[in-house]
């Protein structure tokens, strides 16, 4: 990729057997559909019932905007959880870094759980949920990037975009989980909803910790990096070196996730409050659709990983972008009919041709845009800044619409500025298919002093 440069004369780094890339992949499916189950559950009770639990009564429509300003406020953090357990992840090893967000990620969406609402405890109550939901940034903007560059360490150079796209399955499978679990609450009376039937979700995610940790414990650490303690170029300050080396590629990964994010939550959450709010239709409407372009997205993941690996990731890339800006006013006239198929078409042809190309290749595009010393950094910064700045859209969109009278024409023409954004970032991207992921990179600033990095605990 473009800021890259070879200059080391390393041994050959060992390869992973099929049995342990087995449990490599076991250990990213598992561990990013459990926390991004924790995130995505979020913005579905922001969607159904935060509104009247955590904000005062005002005007129509007020609780659902604070709501959703409540589940922003997670993406205005995952970028400093991307630059902290980014650096920790390029000091002490990718592995140690994914136990350690999972607990963090787990305990604060448990403790969701037990939060009392607006009415017990006041203005409290929201403070205590932003809290929570900061711990929640925090943890997820070292999720990704973590899972994914343990992934591409591991992979075969030539099936690396097949098997790093798993680890963007396991987030497909928690925002079907989150999903489902809501669809089934959606069966209890009101009250019981309102009352106790929201915490079970969250409450779950207490069980959840101890099977990631159990899965992620029995993984090993990513080769490449075994390989840069070994030779003593642990690099001493990561998140530096990658702003100061690869400063290009950091605007490319912040312009990347742009569009999938903006677009993906407005498809995930914006569209269930207003497909029950707006269009006023039943819950179930809006969450069945959410379970089907689910189900079709996951099957779809590794499919365009292995396709990416043939053509490349750029094409896929342009194409999800292109497709996704021209399908934008097309959606938004099929959500408008108020038919439950057409609404399950829309959001079927939106996620599947639109996103999920896009979605699939991101771990491998971004494991390619920086060496392996500042891997972990570069990945999880880059993509949490670009998370933090469209993290918003179901805000944004809620804004726009009530801005427009209840339509969403506005909301289509954010799309489109949205996807003309990654369009230009994956435009000014080079190639990376073909680079050796093994590649340190430039010269570091500085790297940590001999023997200081083995002496780390819990390191492999």
């Amino acid at each position: 990729m473009s800021d890259r440069t070879g200059d080391d004369d390393v041994t050959t780094t060992p390869k992973t057997s099929p049995e342990e890339l087995r449990r490599v992949v076991l250990g990213a499916v598992v561990g990013t559909a459990l926390e991004w189950y924790d995130f995505f559950i979020y913005g579905t009770a922001a969607a159904l019932v935060f509104g009247t639990l955590f904000f005062q009564e005002g005007a129509p429509g007020v609780g659902t905007l604070l709501a959703f300003a409540t589940f922003g406020v997670g993406f205005l953090f995952r970028p400093l959880g991307g630059i902290v357990f980014g650096h920790i992840g390029d000091r002490i090893g990718r592995r140690a870094t994914l136990v350690i967000t999972t607990i963090i990620m787990g305990a604060a969406t448990g403790f969701i759980g037990l939060l009392p609402t607006y009415e017990s405890i006041g203005v409290w109550a929201p403070v205590l949920l932003v809290i929570l939901r900061v711990l929640q940034g925090l943890g997820a903007g070292a999720e990704f990037g973590g899972a994914a560059t343990l992934l591409a360490e591991h992979a075969p150079a030539k099936r690396r975009g097949f098997y790093t796209s798993f680890a963007q399955t396991g987030v497909q499978i928690g925002l079907l989980a989150g999903t489902v679990v809501f669809l089934l609450l959606t069966n209890l009376p009101e009250e019981d909803l309102q009352t106790w039937g929201w915490r079970v979700p969250f409450l779950f995610s207490f069980v959840l910790i101890g099977v990631a940790l159990y899965v992620r414990l029995r993984v090993e650490e990513s080769p490449v990096f075994k390989q840069m303690q070994a030779t003593q170029t642990v690099v001493k300050l990561p998140v530096r070196d990658a702003f100061v080396l690869y400063p290009r590629n950091l605007l490319i990964g912040v312009g990347a996730h742009i569009a999938d994010t903006a677009c993906i939550y407005l498809f995930a959450t914006f569209s269930v409050n207003y497909v029950t709010q707006t269009l006023g239709l039943s819950r179930t409407v809006a969450l069945t659709g959410v379970v089907i372009f689910s189900i079709a997205v996951i099957a779809l993941q590794p499919i365009y990983g292995a396709l990416s690996d043939r053509i490349g990731r750029k094409p896929l890339n342009l194409f999800s972008v292109v497709f996704t800006a021209a399908f934008a006013f097309p959606f938004w006239l099929l959500m408008e009919t108020g038919q439950p198929v057409l609404i399950w078409v829309a959001l079927v042809v939106a996620t599947t041709l639109g996103v999920a190309p896009m979605i699939a290749v991101q771990p491998a595009f971004y494991a390619e845009l920086f060496g392996a010393r500042v891997r972990y950094s570069g990945f999880a910064t880059s993509r949490e800044v670009g998370a933090a700045i469209a993290g918003f859209s179901p805000l944004l969109a809620a804004s726009l619409q009530n801005r427009m009278g209840g339509e969403p024409w506005l909301i289509a023409v954010m799309m489109i500025v949205v996807c003309v954004i990654s369009f230009v970032a994956f435009a000014a991207a080079k190639e990376g298919k073909d680079i050796d992921i093994e590649e340190m990179g430039p010269e570091p600033l500085a790297t940590v002093k001999p023997g200081k990095a083995a002496d780390v605990p819990g390191r492999q």
